[in-house]
């Protein structure tokens, strides 16, 4: 019996905080910093490029938090869009959104615990995967099962929902600061630690060139150096995603007990508490492992940070601390990370799609709440494509396509303080954006910056991304011309 016609106001402060910490963190703090070693090639940028992510990360939280306390609607981001700017540049992203952003990236992420649960079940479940148009293995069917399963718990409501996020991220902050903590005090111990090995050349960053794993060219670059920033700007790019879900907060603004003043808080608490985990993640590795090593390495240390095995950087660094049984424990970690990950995606995700359909720009059925309170439909269709992305393999395609979409779409909710400054002068506004103007604007010169490196350096991807927003105009006016119907 679906005749409820409001979301219940079921969400805390912790609750919302849980679900930006969980929302947050994925797979990505175990195994980004391999790749950022590889392009930087030093210890003092690699801490930096995690540094910057999280200062960017905080300064982009409290401008959302301006917004969150102004219009504490369901939908959230895609509400401040459509007031800030007009319907349609809000429907664009709502359907990225659903296109990409939130189904690919549960896609994503429940690949990434299939992939560790194989760690612990090598005979069932493969974990490399097999891209095919629609090519099913075991890997895959898993993925599938698991969005199934949280959206089965999702529909089940509000409340089942919260409770899986508080016991799935209370564990995965525990673990994580328990590695981090465990990870420094061991490399204290001059017979394990490696710190004084990666001090020599701390900020020395090195321009490599590989092939065939094998060093072709080197270059150390100066501060003064135009091609550093250029390096550092496409480093960042992991860290940066690592770091990103935090805004899905906003989408639950209509399942809030005290909408105005908790989005806010949350979005403070819990970005600034990830990132304090991966700057303190970050050190345990520089304390137990090399930053620089050889690909063709065959044991721990000598491959360090660079060339980590899958580039599981946290599983090389567990195995300093615990030997042989790390792989297994890390993969039971990541695989809480993930589950809990993919809990929030899917809690947040479709709460886009109801407030979308309430503005008749979405399916009509997506906004209509079951007796639990939630939108069904909307979960269920978020689960049907994210299922589908899993089968296909193309997911990992398309968030490459999407880094710079998601961009773009930060850049406008950020200037959308801006404008709503001027639109909505009288409007309440029980927060403020910190350090208006200057420190918004700090962060819109760059992500602009940002957005221009990724244009020189990773065309095709950047410009794919701005195709599927494209794509999405003519699809506007066809919802547009079906409501006017």
């Amino acid at each position: 019996m679906e005749n409820n016609t409001h979301l219940k106001k079921e969400l805390s402060l912790t609750d919302a905080t849980m679900l930006v910490i969980g929302s947050m963190i994925g797979s990505g703090i175990f195994i980004v910093s391999a790749d950022v070693s590889r392009n930087l090639g030093s210890p003092g940028y690699l801490l930096l490029t995690w540094i910057i992510t999280g200062v960017v990360t905080l300064i982009s939280a409290l401008a959302y938090g301006e917004l969150a306390g102004m219009m504490p609607k369901a939908g959230g981001q895609y509400v401040y869009l459509r007031e800030a700017y007009n319907p349609l540049v809000g429907f664009l992203f709502g359907w990225t959104t659903f296109l990409v952003i939130e189904t690919g990236t549960i896609a994503a992420v429940a690949v990434a615990f299939a992939k560790y649960t194989g760690v612990l079940l090598p005979d069932f479940i493969g974990t490399e995967a097999k891209h095919s148009f629609l090519f099913f293995n075991t890997q895959q069917v898993l993925a599938v099962a698991l969005i199934c399963l949280l959206t089965f718990i999702n529909i089940r409501g509000v409340k089942s929902a919260k409770f899986v996020q508080f016991i799935f991220t209370s564990t995965k902050i525990i673990a994580l600061l328990g590695l981090a903590i465990i990870g420094i005090i061991v490399g204290m111990n001059p017979e394990k630690g490696v710190w004084a090995i990666n001090s020599i050349d701390f900020w020395s960053p090195v321009s490599m060139v590989w092939k065939d794993g094998k060093i072709m060219d080197y270059q150390y670059l100066s501060v003064g150096d135009l091609k550093l920033w250029s390096i550092v700007g496409l480093a960042l790019i992991g860290p940066l995603f690592s770091s990103s879900a935090w805004n899905n907060v906003t989408f639950t603004a209509g399942e809030m007990k005290n909408p105005k003043k908790d989005i806010p808080l949350s979005l403070f608490y819990g970005t600034l508490a990830v990132s304090a985990l991966y700057i303190l993640a970050n050190i345990a590795y520089l304390m137990l492992l090399p930053l620089q090593g050889h690909p063709n390495a065959t044991d721990t240390l000598s491959r360090g940070i660079m060339f980590a095995t899958n580039d599981r950087v946290a599983t090389a660094a567990a195995e300093i601390i615990f030997g042989k049984p790390a792989a297994i424990i890390m993969a039971v970690f990541i695989m809480i990370s993930t589950f809990g990950c993919n809990n929030g995606i899917i809690l947040t995700g479709a709460r886009v799609y109801y407030a979308m359909a309430k503005d008749k720009l979405f399916f009509s059925k997506a906004s209509e709440l079951n007796e639990k309170g939630v939108p069904k439909f909307s979960l269920i269709i978020q689960c049907v494509w994210a299922s589908l992305l899993c089968l296909s393999g193309t997911y990992g395609d398309l968030l490459d396509y999407t880094v710079f979409s998601i961009l773009i779409f930060y850049i406008l909710t950020i200037f959308a303080v801006f404008i709503l400054r001027k639109k909505q002068p009288d409007t309440s506004r029980p927060y403020k954006a910190f350090g208006y103007p200057f420190v918004p604007a700090l962060y819109l010169i760059f992500a602009v910056a940002l957005c221009v490196d990724l244009l020189i350096y990773k065309p095709i991807p950047s410009w794919a991304g701005v195709g599927i927003i494209v794509l999405g105009i003519p699809i506007y006016y066809l919802w547009k011309g079906k409501k006017q119907a």
